[in-house]
């Protein structure tokens, strides 16, 4: 081989090198996000994106995904995701299976004069009153009906929380289950809060339970129909 073509080959070597990230990258397409729609309130709709926090938005909001809603219906969404817009329906494929399975759990329930979900479940077997809350993260109780569940939470991790009454101190969880109606589900992330932080009368239905649950609002009544 001449010296020439010895320079050549190593130039087109080291170029090769430069440009084939950016050639493959180019190549794959972006990824196409996880969207899950889980509930529908009102004009407002609660996503789950990629498996992460649910979050609940009003027509034209965003979430850090930068995926956007568009419009609510009856039971879909319609939202906008690098300039395209897909409709998509509450609970996805998994739900379509649930409506045509006769025996999937269920439960009804009746909205307050105020348009509050309150309701009695089951932790571990003990009953208790909650409160449906889609902005509560995880299945929130006192600390005295964790005592009764006999939910061991001092060995738990503890943190802060802040809630109406200041901040408080919290356990994060595991519920081996809460049952709601019909339906059951097992290990279930829950929060036990110190002292009086959730007013002695509620705990907090969250989003642990929620979100594998379709929610489906007419006028004051919320259909839960587990998912998984």
């Amino acid at each position: 081989m001449c010296s020439q073509c010895g320079v050549y080959h190593v130039l087109f070597r080291a170029l090769l090198r430069a440009v084939l990230p950016i050639i493959l990258a180019l190549a794959v397409p972006s990824r196409a996000a996880d969207i899950n729609l889980v509930g529908i309130f009102g004009n407002k709709a609660t996503l789950i994106v990629d498996g992460g926090k649910p979050r609940t938005l009003a027509a034209g909001e965003s979430t850090p995904e930068k995926i956007r809603l568009l419009s609510v219906g009856s039971d879909s969404a319609v939202i906008e995701i690098e300039g395209q817009r897909e409709t998509i329906r509450l609970g996805n494929q998994r739900i379509a299976a649930a409506r045509a399975n006769s025996d999937a759990q269920r439960v009804l329930l009746s909205g307050d004069s105020k348009g509050h979900y309150v309701t009695s479940a089951q932790i571990n077997g003990v009953p208790m009153q909650f409160l449906v809350d889609t902005g509560a993260t995880s299945v929130t109780i006192s600390a005295e009906d964790a005592r009764r569940a006999n939910v061991r939470y001092s060995a738990a991790d503890r943190g802060l929380m802040q809630t109406a009454n200041g901040l408080v101190g919290a356990y994060r969880v595991k519920f081996d289950t809460v049952k709601l109606g019909d339906i059951v589900l097992n290990n279930v992330d829950g929060v036990v809060l110190e002292g009086n932080a959730l007013g002695g009368r509620f705990g907090l239905l969250g989003m642990s339970f929620l979100s594998r649950m379709e929610m489906r609002r007419e006028g004051d009544q919320l259909m839960l129909i587990k998912r998984f």
